[in-house]
């Protein structure tokens, strides 16, 4: 029962972790076409964003040659993580 709830508990931290990542990829893919900053979404994914870019950008100097790098970095982290994790859980 334990396993199960641990297994349980496992994929819904996948599942987040992976649904980040498209967060991540749709906020930097509309952030080249200056889309309405009014617009719910476009205010939901800075909101969901910003703050782990601005985690990154406090440690790392992300701007090279006019590009941002932070979500790069973001969505490396979080493979890492869920490499990670992944190889964790199917050791125990």
């Amino acid at each position: 029962m334990i396993s199960a709830l641990l297994q349980s508990v496992f994929v819904i931290v996948i599942t987040v972790i992976s649904l980040y990542k498209w967060i991540i990829i749709i906020s930097s893919l509309l952030s080249w076409v200056k889309p309405d900053p009014y617009n719910p979404i476009v205010q939901m994914l800075d909101r969901l964003t910003q703050p782990a870019y601005n985690l990154v950008r406090k440690y790392v100097p992300t701007v090279f040659g006019g590009m941002d790098l932070a979500p790069i970095i973001i969505i490396l982290a979080l493979i890492f993580l869920e490499t990670f994790l992944s190889k964790l859980f199917v050791g125990m």
